[in-house]
């Protein structure tokens, strides 16, 4: 489990933000991806960088704060690297943030 701040940190970059809503629905915005299903194995970080028009370094560095914050996994594969959301982190983040700032809700 990440600490808050970097989970904050993480989520203040366009850049980051887009790459957790392409990774949301990968074979949609992925499904050139031949190397493995995006939807089951994740997307590589290449295409990412692509899909973003940044430099694969600028991507690398841009995932390894959001793995960092838990948003993504990361697994390595022969010579490529793979990202999936983690979709149990963010919603334990978002029901944080909303308990921080509204207070916690009754139901």
């Amino acid at each position: 489990m990440s600490d808050r701040s970097t989970q904050v940190k993480a989520l203040a970059s366009e850049p980051r933000l887009e790459i957790l809503r392409l990774l949301k629905h990968p074979q949609q915005h992925f499904s050139g991806q031949v190397s493995a299903d995006p939807q089951e194995f994740g997307v590589c970080i290449t295409l990412i960088a692509d899909a973003l028009h940044i430099a694969q370094p600028t991507a690398s560095r841009h995932i390894d704060l959001l793995r960092q914050a838990d948003f993504i996994t990361v697994k390595r594969y022969q010579k490529w690297t793979y990202c999936q959301r983690n979709e149990a982190a963010l919603v334990d983040y978002i029901q944080w943030l909303s308990e921080e700032l509204c207070g916690k809700v009754e139901g």
